[in-house]
């Protein structure tokens, strides 16, 4: 098989040239001023979802993923392609169809008559924001495909292991009320996603806004001017990973997902990877607001989006309609708080 350069595929930078140059290493303000500037510029286009948007960004600032599991006509797609111009990204949509093959997602050969050789075609995961629109309308075998590059920004075909861009991220809509000619997702594939997001519809004045803003535009395309570059979000990736964490934090975390696995509602609550995403976002959040430190209000504010998409719950419970996001509610009451003064921060 004649393969393109795993190299260039990795590196391609596809960033426009209006963006701001952040590639270089940022301070907490510096950093905290860009996330502002792309949450400002993605909210001119996604209306009243302030909160949801907030943690999206977050999760890929702590390099993960983002399921938008929502109702039709919420924004969800929208807001992962807006997100994507703002930060500067190769952005790529895959519709998932129950005819979608695996090959579809990450490239397969193409016989060149001119050459006489196989080539490897790229498929669209190889982008710096791949989205998999309806997720759950595909078969386990194509979602299983995107299992090995969530996990670890590649993909093997044909026996070749190529390297996915850097940064890489995969955000991914689902439907909730649905059932026929879906596939529910594993719950190694949840697993996988930092959060889980919901929009729900939009508060009061917010619907007229929409409209007066389609209006305005005079056109159904909506784009908005790059505040970074993909070599800028790594730098800002990079101020994450230099934010503290204190031991009482991490503690707060453990027993917030311990937790999890005691609720009498719960058959299987969340693995130490649930904990650990807690702190992963809680670093984000704490970026987001210019801080080096992370609080505990940083895990909360995470925590369903975090926890909730990784619980199973008793039969007895899901035939009740017992809601996931519930438990963890639950689980924050239950769970005493640590002191807000990180050690040394006064």
């Amino acid at each position: 098989m004649s393969t393109a350069d795993p190299d260039a595929l990795a590196t391609r930078d596809t960033a426009p040239d209006t963006a701001t140059d952040t590639a270089r290493d940022l301070g907490p303000e510096d950093a905290a001023r860009v996330g502002r500037e792309v949450l400002d510029r993605t909210g001119t286009v996604v209306v009243g979802a302030e909160g949801p948007l907030r943690l999206a960004l977050a999760a890929v600032l702590a390099g993960g993923h983002v399921l938008f599991e929502d109702l039709p006509g919420l924004g969800k797609t929208l807001a992962a392609k807006t997100l994507a111009q703002a930060l500067g990204l190769d952005f790529r949509r895959l519709q998932f169809t129950p005819d979608l093959l695996p090959s579809d997602v990450t490239g397969s050969s193409i016989f060149n008559p001119a050459t006489r050789e196989f080539e490897f075609k790229p498929g669209p995961v190889f982008a710096g924001l791949f989205l998999a629109d309806e997720i759950n309308r595909t078969s386990p075998k194509t979602q299983s495909a995107l299992l090995e590059a969530m996990a670890e920004a590649q993909v093997s075909v044909e026996g070749t292991t190529l390297p996915l861009q850097r940064p890489f991220h995969v955000f991914a809509t689902s439907n909730p009320i649905e059932f026929e000619g879906t596939y529910p997702l594993p719950e190694a594939q949840l697993d996988r996603f930092l959060v889980r997001l919901r929009f729900g519809y939009p508060g009061p004045g917010g619907e007229q806004d929409i409209i007066a803003r389609r209006i305005a535009r005079r056109r159904d395309e909506t784009r908005v001017a790059a505040v970074t570059t993909a070599d800028g979000l790594l730098h800002l990736q990079t101020a994450v990973e230099a934010v503290n964490v204190d031991g009482d934090v991490i503690d707060y975390a453990v027993r917030l997902t311990a937790a999890t696995r005691r609720h009498p509602d719960v058959e299987v609550g969340a693995s130490p990877r649930g904990s650990q995403a807690l702190v992963l976002l809680g670093r984000a959040l704490a970026v987001l607001d210019g801080r080096t430190f992370v609080l505990p209000e940083d895990v909360k504010e995470g925590a369903v989006a975090v926890l909730a998409h990784r619980l199973t719950l008793t039969p007895s419970s899901w035939a009740q309609g017992v809601a996931a996001e519930r438990v963890v509610g639950d689980v924050l009451a239950e769970v005493p708080t640590p002191s807000t003064a990180p050690r040394g921060q006064g």
